[in-house]
């Protein structure tokens, strides 16, 4: 690790919607702009089958289309971009902020968290052991494993409609497993649920236990909310959408975060502490959609310069 930390005006921590669109707004104002990315650009957008409500494209597109095209606007725009570069912390050195990393450190003026979320887990026996050998939070992914073959789909808001009418193209058969009384998502999505042959959707049951052998998954049990009967269904695959979990480790003990493990910003993206910004999923009261995030990142970086201007730094 260099002993000199590497200087920007700002750092974005986090290549989705958010961060991209963050550092193309930085580097058009004139920001020496970076992003940090522990993974690949584009966050879990890159793994959607379909993008039907991004403004623009009324045909729709595919998520690992639009991110390339929102990096290369950050990218001509001025910023730089370095992939499977994880930020493990980051301190204040007044009036700069660094930011940790195992490739090296780096200071910034401003600073902006855009690392989205992670799927959350049911935290059910077997979720674990079969992840990967049955167990998955993509239908684009592998779906193709399970041709022909009968899968469970948990959860009823968007990602887990979506992700239904997806894997209707791989299965024979997609269960629906929904706990509570009706769907939280789009009513489009809904539609297009009820109306697909190849979906059963059952209503208030939670899964209690992912079971499976030596092959991989070989079913589920489930709960009935009701009667609070237990019964097991025969599947070879669990697709996981209940929800998501911020990504935000490298924040502990720096900011202080919400009940939820979100950060509390302002309406200019602004955190409890000076020149730090945050954005998407893992804001507090984020809308938790591409559109909205992108909307985060524009105004943060806007925020980020206006601080920046507004200080004297030393020479």
């Amino acid at each position: 690790m260099s002993e000199q930390p590497e200087e920007f005006d700002l750092a974005i921590i986090g290549a989705g919607a958010g961060g991209l669109t963050a550092a193309m707004y930085g580097a058009r104002l004139g920001l020496k702009t970076v992003v940090l990315e522990g993974m690949m650009p584009g966050g879990q957008v890159i793994n959607a089958e379909k993008i039907e409500n991004f403004p623009g494209f009324p045909d729709g597109l595919l998520g690992a289309d639009l991110a390339p095209l929102i990096e290369r606007q950050a990218s001509e725009a001025g910023a730089e971009v370095r992939m499977f570069t994880e930020v493990e912390a980051i301190e204040s050195e007044e009036p700069y902020l660094t930011l940790s990393t195992p490739e090296g450190r780096f200071r910034a003026r401003a600073v902006i968290a855009a690392t989205g979320s992670d799927f959350a887990n049911l935290g059910v026996d077997g979720e674990e052991e079969f992840r990967g050998r049955g167990v998955s939070n993509c239908a684009t992914c592998d779906g193709a494993f399970f041709l022909d073959e009968t899968v469970a789909v948990v959860g009823g808001g968007d990602s887990a409609l979506d992700e239904a009418l997806t894997m209707t193209g791989f299965a024979a058969r997609v269960i629906m497993l929904v706990r509570g009384d009706r769907f939280s998502g789009q009513e489009l999505l809904r539609e297009r649920v009820r109306d697909n042959d190849k979906i059963e959707v059952r209503y208030g049951v939670t899964v209690t236990a992912v079971l499976g052998g030596d092959s991989g998954v070989t079913g589920v049990r489930v709960r009935d909310a009701s009667s609070g009967e237990e019964s097991t269904l025969e599947v070879t695959g669990v697709f996981i959408f209940v929800g998501t979990d911020p990504r935000l480790s490298y924040l502990s003990g720096f900011v202080a975060l919400d009940g939820g493990g979100h950060v509390e910003t302002d309406m200019w993206m602004g955190t409890a502490a000076p020149g730090l910004y945050a954005v998407g999923d893992i804001r507090a009261g984020s809308a938790r959609q591409l559109v909205t995030s992108a909307g985060d990142g524009a105004t943060a970086a806007i925020a980020a310069h206006r601080y920046i201007e507004s200080r004297i730094w030393p020479e």
